[in-house]
């Protein structure tokens, strides 16, 4: 466990650029979140996102540095400009650009689990693990695990349409592309396949005895794979759930992709989205299932590298070896 006073700390230029970039970044992703509810409407795929997990636009522009890197303040030598430009002098800008920042720092090092060590702020790694660290273990070793498995890639999908199975409340205001009859059709024709507790259980009475698995919360740790698009998508939730220990471009590099998930998700269920703008990709079709395979294959290599980012992250945090069972559920 690397300590505030001991973790390389990055120059202010390019914490503030990083800043800043992560800002503009986060902002483009959540525009049409935050138009649509100045409005009073909803978009029922992308804000899943947000009402699910939830993560809140305000707070996904906060950037932080990650667990083991702490943050300089302007060096004595530095002219008094912004710096929020990138990497470069901090004269580059206004003139109270240094003093600026000098203030963010301060105002940072106040921040929950943020410390000050002789003028470099950054992750209290003892602090947040007092409060989290069970947590932190637990999604240590369900990252790890679902990391070295190959993926599955058999499902179809299939997880929304027995979500609406034989009933005629859907969780989604739209129509069913196929109809009630026709959707409940492809489900008796094809054999379900979720290993995924939390589309699991939202699946209808008449859909659970059909599922090959009846996966629960504490099977997670052994079921989880990488070609599951939900598994994938709650690397969102998990960079979320690391809060300030994640970086902020891995937290904003899982949304994006949870986003982009979410949206093969829906054009492969059994609503109808082509009032939203998109193609439906027609699972109960030999063309539309290829598709939705290939498309699960590349969300699962995507998917591998902001895994693996996140178990450098919580491994950082715990040493896993010093710090308990690292399975201790959380």
């Amino acid at each position: 466990m690397v300590e505030t006073s001991a973790a390389p700390a990055l120059a202010a230029p390019e914490w503030a650029g990083r800043e800043r970039a992560h800002a503009a970044r986060a902002d483009a992703l959540t525009a049409g979140r935050r138009e649509r509810r100045s409005r009073g409407t909803i978009d029922p795929i992308e804000d899943f996102l947000f009402e699910y997990y939830p993560i809140r636009p305000g707070a996904l522009r906060r950037w932080h540095p990650g667990a083991g890197t702490a943050l300089a303040a302007p060096d004595a030598d530095d002219a008094d400009g912004d710096g929020a430009q990138g990497a470069g002098d901090l004269s580059d800008d206004t003139t109270d650009g240094a003093t600026d920042l000098r203030a963010r720092l301060a105002e940072r090092a106040t921040w929950r689990w943020y410390r000050d060590d002789d003028g470099r702020v950054g992750l209290d790694a003892a602090a947040f693990l007092a409060e989290r660290g069970p947590g932190v273990r637990w999604m240590h070793a369900l990252l790890s695990r679902t990391a070295e498995r190959p993926a599955q890639l058999g499902c179809l999908g299939l997880h929304e349409w027995a979500m609406v199975y034989r009933q005629d409340a859907h969780r989604h205001p739209l129509p069913l592309r196929l109809g009630q009859e026709g959707t409940d059709a492809v489900v008796d024709a094809h054999p379900v396949r979720c290993s995924h507790h939390d589309a699991f259980r939202f699946f209808t009475p008449p859909a659970r005895p059909l599922n090959r698995l009846q996966p629960a919360r504490e099977d997670q740790l052994e079921l989880d794979q990488p070609g599951c698009l939900h598994v994938n998508m709650d690397l969102a939730k998990v960079a979320w759930k690391l809060g300030p220990a994640c970086p902020g471009e891995l937290l904003l590099d899982c949304f994006e992709l949870a986003r982009d998930i979410r949206l093969l998700d829906m054009r492969a269920s059994p609503y109808d989205v082509t009032g939203l703008g998109h193609s439906p990709v027609a699972i109960e079709t030999a063309a539309g299932r290829a598709e939705y395979v290939a498309a699960q294959r590349a969300f699962a290599e995507r998917s591998d590298p902001l895994r693996r980012r996140l178990v450098a992250v919580t491994t950082a945090l715990v040493g896993v070896a010093g710090d308990g069972d690292p399975a201790a559920p959380g």
